[in-house]
């Protein structure tokens, strides 16, 4: 589990709805939070899966962290992968592949 910037954030990331599986489905759902690319966003209700992506907690003010979408896609383009016609690794779906390419010290 990621540990957010605050408990509001916390909470807004992780909101339980019992008549919404989806937090795309549901108005409380406010932020969605991406862990393969690092990312938050504000949810756009649109029928959709859209957001719009933040770089500052709206409740706290802290700055989050940089979104790793490029390095993701660079990652993948490296290991010969093309996300959008060859199957994805599993540890790309989440923040596993973080660790397992992390830069070498010092370099």
């Amino acid at each position: 589990m990621t540990n957010h910037c605050c408990e509001t954030m916390n909470r807004q990331v992780n909101v339980a709805c019992d008549q919404h599986a989806d937090p795309f489905s549901c108005p409380d759902a406010l932020v969605a939070f991406s862990a393969k690319f690092q990312e938050y966003g504000l949810i756009i209700h649109d029928g959709g899966t859209a957001t719009s992506t933040i770089e500052f907690c709206p409740w706290c003010g802290r700055r989050l962290p940089e979104s790793q979408r490029d390095r993701w896609f660079d990652e993948l383009e490296r290991r010969g992968i093309d996300p959008w016609e060859d199957e994805v690794p599993a540890e790309f779906e989440d923040a596993r592949w973080l660790a397992s390419t992390e830069p070498a010290q010092g370099a």
